[in-house]
């Protein structure tokens, strides 16, 4: 099939079979409204009839995908996925500013390596100290659906020098927030690791800090293992070429994986190319039991055992 005609349509609800037991998707963007987190389909071709939120998080729990995770890490996404919160069962919410936002938010319009334009929206003209303060405000008193401050981090594929520079001091200021609170750090780290690693040990890191869409080598793993950081393992670990970050997978405790989707992006293997979501996820955990050389079941109780120690039980 040509690259024009691909099917970009939602995979069926039936796509997976159900897993040996619970387990919990602590990564993925659901649909709210005002924010692009209400993602197009891969490529920006139209995803046909997206399933809303609510059947998102009813798919996932059929198929035993009992909790979700949800990133609000654009300040237009916070208050609809409180909402989401709130409205769904098993659905707790990560807030921060995605690093590529605080850019944004800062006012710096460079081109980075990517070759993009850079990040223009409406809810951008709000400063980012002002966000910033407001995201502080916002998780204080909402603890209990805000599990997790993140996604935060470095994303030096997008960002030039001056927007690194911003992302940086973001990043810290995040790292402080989920200190001061208690709560976890769930760390966006796109062709960063070293730097990731160094603000983390420069600062010191927060107790429980997390590694999404992990996609480091064996430096970044070790890094994980000294440390006892998370790594959150996605549909790129099923990606053939990715022989690399199986490695680095296979290396780390186990007590450290966790896996996500970081929906709609990343399916697994079988669905690439198409929207992703939560009840695809099985097969991302199959694989990675796989890789580990244990059984499903083992896998799945592993997982809950980390996703509860990481953001507690809900």
């Amino acid at each position: 099939m040509s690259r024009k005609h691909r099917d970009r349509s939602w995979p069926p609800a039936d796509a997976v079979a159900p897993l040996a037991g619970p387990v919990t998707d602590n990564h993925t963007h659901l649909p709210v409204g005002g924010s692009s987190d209400a993602a197009p389909a891969p490529d920006g071709a139209p995803a046909g009839a997206a399933p809303d939120a609510a059947e998102l998080v009813r798919r996932a729990a059929a198929v035993g995908v009992t909790r979700v995770i949800t990133s609000a890490c654009e300040t237009a996404a916070w208050e609809g996925s409180l909402e989401l919160a709130r409205a769904l069962p098993g659905v707790r919410v990560a807030a921060a500013i995605h690093p590529n936002e605080a850019v944004a938010h800062a006012g710096v319009r460079e081109v980075g390596p990517d070759g993009l334009e850079p990040l223009s929206e409406p809810h951008h003209a709000e400063p980012l100290d002002e966000a910033m303060s407001r995201l502080e405000g916002l998780v204080r008193a909402h603890r209990g659906l805000v599990v997790a401050v993140g996604e935060t981090g470095l994303d030096y594929f997008r960002a030039g020098e001056r927007g690194r520079a911003v992302q940086r001091e973001a990043f810290r200021a995040h790292i402080a927030l989920a200190k001061e609170l208690g709560l976890a750090l769930q760390i966006h780290d796109r062709d960063a690791h070293e730097d990731c690693v160094a603000v983390l040990e420069a600062d010191g890191a927060p107790e429980r800090t997390v590694f999404h869409c992990f996609s480091g080598g064996a430096g970044l793993a070790a890094a994980c293992a000294e440390h006892g950081w998370y790594a959150s393992v996605a549909g790129p670990v099923t990606y053939p070429s990715n022989e690399e970050l199986r490695r680095a997978v296979a290396s780390l405790p186990a007590e450290l994986l966790l896996v996500e989707t970081d929906a709609p992006y990343l399916p697994p293997k079988p669905w690439r190319g198409r929207p992703n979501a939560s009840y695809l996820m099985g097969i991302t955990v199959r694989f990675l039991a796989q890789l580990r050389g244990i059984d499903e079941e083992r896998m799945c109780s592993l997982l809950t055992v980390s996703n509860n120690t990481v953001y507690g039980i809900w």
